[in-house]
């Protein structure tokens, strides 16, 4: 039960993006199309996950026995860059689109703080291996929930006339503010 409980508060109530704001450089970057929206959810959503699961045994099995605690940050690092490595691989074989779609953000998966957000917080929380794995793939989802309703949005805010002030950037920023508050609505509903 505390794990499904984990699962929704990640999805939903500390979704990564709308309520702790990381991972924000892809959430703005590759949202203007729903399709490549979807593709860097699922991108994120493997990498998310299976770093989770790495950085746990890499945390139990190397770090704490050679008692080098101090360098998590350095080794998710390199695990999380390799990760992303095989990820860019993978799509650009089986979707050159998607890949050329992705661009810059693809490798930038690297960076993206919420990857290296939710390997912290598994460490941080003591979460066993399930429970770390769990709490990435519901992190992701929530990555993926959020950036496909911001690009859906942002499609159809396209169609419209909007104010000249308003046009590009500005609008995108106030669609993401208002999501955000709208997240904020699932505030309370888990007590962890």
């Amino acid at each position: 039960m505390q794990t499904l409980l984990i699962f929704i508060s990640a999805v939903l109530v500390n979704n990564f993006v709308l309520n702790r704001f990381l991972g924000i450089c892809p959430f703005l970057g590759v949202s203007k199309k729903v399709e490549t929206a979807l593709g860097m959810g699922i991108a994120v959503t493997f990498v998310m996950a299976l770093a989770s699961a790495a950085t746990y045994i890499v945390e139990r099995y190397i770090l704490q026995p050679l008692d080098l605690g101090y360098l998590y940050n350095i080794a998710y690092i390199l695990i999380i860059a390799a990760l992303v490595q095989l990820v860019e691989m993978f799509i650009k074989k089986s979707s050159p689109s998607l890949y050329q779609a992705l661009g810059i953000y693809l490798p930038l998966i690297t960076t993206n703080c919420a990857v290296l957000g939710v390997t912290v917080l598994n460490r941080d929380n003591h979460y066993d291996f399930i429970t770390s794995i769990i709490h990435g793939v519901g992190a992701a989802i929530g990555f993926t929930l959020a950036i496909v309703l911001f690009a859906s949005i942002r499609e159809r805010i396209a169609k419209n006339h909007i104010p000249k002030a308003f046009e590009g950037f500005p609008i995108a920023l106030i669609t993401a503010g208002l999501m955000s508050v709208a997240f904020l609505g699932f505030t309370g509903l888990i007590k962890l």
